[in-house]
């Protein structure tokens, strides 16, 4: 506000003028901020950074391969066994990074959410933006490398493999919101998540398809969202795996229902959070 005087009565009473209070951009100024910021902290200050964030998956996928191509001659789709465990491992990790970083937002963004200018929204969307692309580089890298390095007999469909990658971010920030909250109020909340999700990594497709799974188990392990990313990636690399099973509004719509909960909390409670 400026304050404007004006005489009356050979004194000077203060008129305020109202002025402008929009702060065009302000908001994509600040996530900017703490985007290159997440970019230092977490990547830049080692030269190992991104270089561990592409070998993490590769590691994975190589014992893998190692161990199962010395029982099986071929994989459950296919018959190269680097791409059949790149297409689970890559957007298995993916979620499980995105959305730990997301979870831990508030945490690692305390200290500069004590200013106006910065929001809890603000810090979870910055997280998710850096690690996001993150993922998508390395998924890049690891899974057209292989097709152009060996014979993986693949046709990879971009559209479809794009949907993956759009249903694999909308879970990890859907669970991430979610946890955001779940984490600050309830400590206890990580460990137990923790426990939780430790065997993800066999019941998420992994290691084989759903179409492997005997009933009536195939019908519980249905509702784990990364089987239906898992089996839409894999179908955007085998061009004869049609997944039928996959439901892609299931999981926008789990992921959607996680985030609102989490983002709807964290407004009602985010400055008790910040004040413990």
């Amino acid at each position: 506000m400026t304050k404007h005087f004006e005489p009356t009565g050979g004194t000077a009473t203060p008129k305020l003028r109202a002025v402008s209070k929009g702060r065009s951009f302000a908001s994509a100024r600040t996530i900017l901020a703490l985007i290159l910021r997440e970019m230092t902290t977490s990547y830049g200050r080692s030269p190992g950074g991104y270089l561990w964030a592409i070998l993490e998956p590769v590691a994975a996928i190589t014992v893998l391969t190692a161990i199962f191509s010395l029982g099986f001659q071929a994989p459950s789709i296919g018959v190269n066994f680097p791409i059949f465990y790149a297409t689970g491992v890559v957007p298995f990790l993916m979620f499980t990074d995105v959305s730990l970083k997301v979870a831990g937002a508030l945490t690692y963004s305390r200290a500069l959410l004590t200013y106006p200018s910065v929001t809890f929204l603000d810090a979870m969307i910055a997280r998710f933006t850096v690690n996001m692309m993150t993922q998508v580089m390395v998924a890049y890298i690891i899974l057209f490398g292989l097709v152009l390095a060996l014979d993986t007999r693949t046709s990879p469909d971009l559209p479809v493999i794009a949907q993956a990658l759009v249903m694999v971010a909308a879970l990890a920030l859907g669970v991430g919101s979610f946890n955001c909250f779940m984490f600050t109020i309830f400590p206890i909340w990580q460990q137990v998540w923790s426990v939780f999700t430790r065997p993800l990594f066999i019941v998420s497709g992994v290691l084989f398809t759903f179409d492997s799974i005997p009933e009536p188990y195939a019908s519980y392990v249905w509702f784990n969202p990364l089987i239906h990313v898992i089996g839409v990636m894999r179908s955007g690399f085998y061009f004869n795996y049609t997944a039928d099973y996959t439901s892609p509004t299931y999981v926008f719509g789990l992921s959607l229902f996680f985030m609102l909960i989490g983002l709807v909390f964290l407004r009602r409670y985010h400055s008790e959070i910040l004040n413990r």
